[in-house]
Protein backbone atom coordinates (compact mmCIF):
# COMPACT_ATOMS: atom_id res chain seq x y z
CA UNK A 1 0.00 0.00 0.00
CA UNK A 2 2.74 2.45 0.98
CA UNK A 3 4.67 1.55 -2.18
CA UNK A 4 1.75 2.65 -4.35
CA UNK A 5 1.60 5.98 -2.54
CA UNK A 6 5.32 6.64 -2.81
CA UNK A 7 5.56 5.48 -6.44
CA UNK A 8 3.21 8.26 -7.50
CA UNK A 9 5.17 10.85 -5.56
CA UNK A 10 8.48 9.49 -6.90
CA UNK A 11 7.27 9.81 -10.49
CA UNK A 12 6.11 13.39 -9.99
CA UNK A 13 9.29 14.21 -8.10
CA UNK A 14 11.32 12.97 -11.06
CA UNK A 15 9.19 15.04 -13.43
CA UNK A 16 9.72 18.09 -11.23
CA UNK A 17 13.49 17.57 -11.15
CA UNK A 18 13.59 17.23 -14.93
CA UNK A 19 11.45 20.37 -15.37
CA UNK A 20 13.84 22.28 -13.10
CA UNK A 21 16.85 21.02 -15.08
CA UNK A 22 15.20 22.01 -18.36
CA UNK A 23 14.42 25.47 -16.97
CA UNK A 24 18.08 25.86 -15.96
CA UNK A 25 19.21 24.80 -19.42
CA UNK A 26 16.85 27.17 -21.24
CA UNK A 27 17.89 30.03 -18.95
CA UNK A 28 21.50 29.30 -19.85
CA UNK A 29 20.63 29.48 -23.53
CA UNK A 30 18.92 32.84 -23.05
CA UNK A 31 21.85 34.17 -21.01
CA UNK A 32 24.22 33.28 -23.84
CA UNK A 33 22.09 34.67 -26.67
CA UNK A 34 24.80 37.23 -27.53
CA UNK A 35 27.81 34.94 -27.03
CA UNK A 36 29.52 34.30 -30.39
CA UNK A 37 29.68 30.60 -31.25
CA UNK A 38 27.37 29.48 -28.43
CA UNK A 39 25.34 26.39 -29.30
CA UNK A 40 21.88 26.20 -27.69
CA UNK A 41 21.13 22.93 -25.86
CA UNK A 42 17.91 21.18 -24.92
CA UNK A 43 16.60 17.68 -24.24
CA UNK A 44 13.53 15.62 -25.03
CA UNK A 45 11.51 15.86 -21.82
CA UNK A 46 9.24 12.89 -22.56
CA UNK A 47 12.19 10.59 -23.31
CA UNK A 48 14.11 11.80 -20.24
CA UNK A 49 11.07 11.21 -18.01
CA UNK A 50 10.61 7.74 -19.46
CA UNK A 51 14.26 6.96 -18.71
CA UNK A 52 14.04 8.48 -15.23
CA UNK A 53 10.95 6.49 -14.33
CA UNK A 54 12.75 3.25 -15.15
CA UNK A 55 10.88 2.36 -18.35
CA UNK A 56 14.19 2.11 -20.18
CA UNK A 57 17.43 0.25 -19.61
CA UNK A 58 19.42 3.51 -19.59
CA UNK A 59 17.20 5.15 -17.02
CA UNK A 60 18.69 3.65 -13.89
CA UNK A 61 21.36 6.31 -13.47
CA UNK A 62 18.96 9.18 -13.99
CA UNK A 63 16.40 7.73 -11.61
CA UNK A 64 19.10 7.15 -9.00
CA UNK A 65 20.25 10.77 -9.34
CA UNK A 66 16.73 12.10 -8.96
CA UNK A 67 15.89 9.88 -6.01
CA UNK A 68 19.10 10.58 -4.11
CA UNK A 69 18.27 14.27 -4.22
CA UNK A 70 21.92 15.27 -4.00
CA UNK A 71 22.95 15.27 -7.62
CA UNK A 72 21.63 17.15 -10.59
CA UNK A 73 19.58 15.24 -13.16
CA UNK A 74 21.59 14.61 -16.32
CA UNK A 75 19.31 13.80 -19.27
CA UNK A 76 20.77 13.30 -22.73
CA UNK A 77 21.36 16.77 -24.14
CA UNK A 78 21.10 17.63 -27.81
CA UNK A 79 21.93 20.73 -29.77
CA UNK A 80 19.00 22.90 -30.82
CA UNK A 81 18.72 23.36 -34.57
CA UNK A 82 18.51 27.03 -35.55
CA UNK A 83 15.77 28.18 -37.93
CA UNK A 84 18.18 30.59 -39.56
CA UNK A 85 21.94 30.92 -39.38
CA UNK A 86 23.66 33.87 -37.74
CA UNK A 87 26.98 35.44 -38.66
CA UNK A 88 28.46 34.80 -35.20
CA UNK A 89 27.57 31.04 -35.25
CA UNK A 90 25.26 31.43 -32.24
CA UNK A 91 22.27 29.05 -32.45
CA UNK A 92 20.04 30.64 -29.78
CA UNK A 93 16.63 31.58 -31.18
CA UNK A 94 15.25 33.99 -28.58
CA UNK A 95 11.63 33.61 -29.71
CA UNK A 96 11.81 29.83 -29.36
CA UNK A 97 13.69 30.02 -26.05
CA UNK A 98 11.23 32.48 -24.50
CA UNK A 99 8.31 30.30 -25.58
CA UNK A 100 9.93 27.14 -24.21
CA UNK A 101 10.85 28.93 -20.98
CA UNK A 102 7.26 30.09 -20.40
CA UNK A 103 5.79 26.72 -21.36
CA UNK A 104 8.17 24.84 -19.08
CA UNK A 105 7.45 27.24 -16.20
CA UNK A 106 3.71 26.61 -16.51
CA UNK A 107 4.25 22.85 -16.61
CA UNK A 108 6.58 23.05 -13.60
CA UNK A 109 3.89 24.91 -11.64
CA UNK A 110 1.21 22.41 -12.66
CA UNK A 111 3.42 19.52 -11.52
CA UNK A 112 3.86 21.23 -8.15
CA UNK A 113 0.10 21.67 -7.83
CA UNK A 114 -0.46 18.02 -8.75
CA UNK A 115 2.00 16.88 -6.07
CA UNK A 116 0.34 19.17 -3.55
CA UNK A 117 -3.07 17.74 -4.46
CA UNK A 118 -1.80 14.17 -4.10
CA UNK A 119 -0.33 14.88 -0.68
CA UNK A 120 -3.52 16.61 0.45
CA UNK A 121 -5.60 13.65 -0.75
CA UNK A 122 -3.33 11.19 1.09
CA UNK A 123 -3.53 13.21 4.30
CA UNK A 124 -7.31 13.38 4.05
CA UNK A 125 -7.47 9.62 3.51
CA UNK A 126 -5.37 9.02 6.63
CA UNK A 127 -7.61 11.11 8.88
CA UNK A 128 -10.11 9.30 11.00
CA UNK A 129 -13.81 10.12 10.54
CA UNK A 130 -13.85 11.94 13.87
CA UNK A 131 -11.13 14.35 12.66
CA UNK A 132 -12.83 15.33 9.44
Amino acid sequence: MINRLTDSLDFHGQALALRAERQRLIAGNIANADTPGFKARDFDFAKALQEASGNSATGAGIAQGVMSGGSRVQPTLRYAQPDQTQLDDNTVDMDRERGEFASNAVKYESTLRFISGNVRTMLDALKSPSQG
